[in-house]
């Protein structure tokens, strides 16, 4: 089963983080498609030859491909405020759901305490749109074994 994996990637830790999670995707069978080893970065042909506005361009096409081929969509919520670019994703994956009656669980990773809005972890935004939010790697890996071997949340 595809799925896409949203999330910050900017730093050391978060990129390390999302490889070792994306490891355990793999292990348990999920196809995952994790934008910082296989997306359109800067230094892979064909996009270190391209202007930056084409690899922009040759960046969203991709993600956005792969988040609409995706039959499972998550966002580690982690950060002071959830990665801005993968908000923009989760409303991709959202809208084809909605609009085209295509089945996808959304779901939520926020394994960080911080809280940015009083009362609450998450923007209500966000967290009206993901079907599940947990805060732990083996429930998520749970979750996800369990959608993937009956297509419905536990």
């Amino acid at each position: 089963m595809k799925l896409y994996f949203a999330g910050p990637l900017f730093s050391a830790a978060e990129r390390h983080f999302n490889a070792r999670l994306t490891e355990r995707l793999e292990g348990t069978g999920f196809e995952v498609f994790l934008p910082q080893r296989d997306g359109a970065e800067s230094d892979k042909p064909p996009y270190d030859l391209m202007p930056k506005e084409a690899r922009r361009q040759a960046m969203f096409r991709l993600d956005e491909e792969n988040i609409l081929a995706a039959r499972v969509f998550l966002f580690v919520l982690d950060g002071r405020v959830p990665d801005e670019g993968a908000c923009v994703e989760l409303g991709i994956a959202h809208a084809q759901r909605k609009l085209m009656n295509v089945p996808k669980l959304l779901i939520g990773l926020q394994t960080d305490v911080r809280a940015a809005f009083l009362g609450a972890k998450l923007n209500p935004m966000l967290n009206v749109f993901l079907d599940y939010v947990t805060d732990s790697e083996s429930e998520l890996l749970s979750i996800l074994t369990r959608y993937a071997d009956t297509g419905r949340l536990p």
